[in-house]
């Protein structure tokens, strides 16, 4: 993949300044730290106590690892906090390798990264296509997830809104600046969004990126089979999908799961958008409480 124009070799270039200018909001003492995997170096931004629990985090695509800025704050007061830049996606991990090209691929990436950090078991949390990787990772892998976060995750229990896609088309066929930004304004609703993430957003329209891995739904077979325990958080106001179907399959199908609809915040914004709440859901459920109440 090639990234000339967006990444000189001290990493400079306008995607980069805007990358950093999100990573300005994360806790002091945030580490960056690279392992290599099957599929290339995969770039992390690592915060908390370094004899905490882990906790990997897994953004939605296209977007990056210093979108949890908003989060890893408040989860890296417990947690050591690892967040990846996805593998073929805008970011700091460089492909090399085996291509990704199946679910199984991403298993493997993922006990590779972990086998890397020296992590045996780890807390689980994914936004939008992160969600759906985590997902898939604890179905395939469910000794090595202890506790599984899926925040507002697309394509696990409901498919995309028509409305969603034909709004996404001209973005995905010809992404542009202009275009996210007006994406992201109609799925928020016009909501305010932070500056410096929606310039990153905006940023990352022309990154060249690999083709992301897909795959069906999980079946009802699979995800009630799944013994690990699960906090999913929809958007109440989410265009991507209907949360509150999101919410009922999930409450049918899996055995060990949380659900809680958060209101007034959209898909896209859900991570720092809600943010208090989020934090405040996932280090109860993270600690073994309750997180619905």
């Amino acid at each position: 993949m090639d990234t000339a124009g967006y990444a000189g070799p001290d990493g400079s270039g306008e995607f980069h300044e805007a990358y950093d200018k999100v990573m300005a909001a994360w806790p002091a003492g945030t580490e960056p730290l690279t392992v290599p995997t099957p599929y290339g170096d995969t770039h992390l931004n690592v915060c908390g106590p370094p004899e905490g629990p882990p906790l990997l985090l897994l953004p939605g695509g296209r977007s990056t690892s210093a979108s949890w800025f908003a989060n890893a704050g408040a989860l890296g007061r417990t947690h050591r906090v690892y967040a990846a830049d996805l593998t073929g996606d805008p970011g700091r991990s460089v492909p090399g390798g085996r291509p990704l090209r199946t679910v199984d691929d991403l298993r493997v990436w993922l006990d590779a990264l972990l086998d890397g950090l020296g992590v045996a078991v780890t807390d689980l949390a994914g936004h939008s296509y992160g969600g759906w990787i985590a997902l898939n990772y604890a179905l395939r892998a469910p000794g090595r997830v202890r506790r599984l976060v899926l925040v507002d995750p697309t394509q696990c229990f409901a498919g995309f809104r028509a409305g969603y896609l034909l709004h996404a088309l001209p973005m995905l066929l010809r992404p542009s600046a202009h275009r996210v930004r007006a994406f992201l304004r109609w799925e928020t609703g016009g909501a305010p969004l932070d500056p410096d993430w929606l310039r990153l957003q905006e940023a990352a329209a022309g990154y060249p990126s690999a083709r992301p891995v897909t795959g069906p739904r999980p079946s009802a077979g699979e995800l009630r089979a799944l013994d690990v325990p699960v906090l999913l958080l929809t958007a109440g106001d989410s265009r991507t999908h209907d949360p509150r179907k999101v919410a009922a399959r999930a409450t049918a199908l899996l055995p060990r799961v949380e659900t809680a609809v958060l209101p007034d915040v959209s898909h896209h914004a859900l991570p720092h958008g809600s943010a208090a709440e989020l934090n405040r859901r996932t280090a109860v459920f993270l600690s073994g409480g309750r997180a619905a109440g």
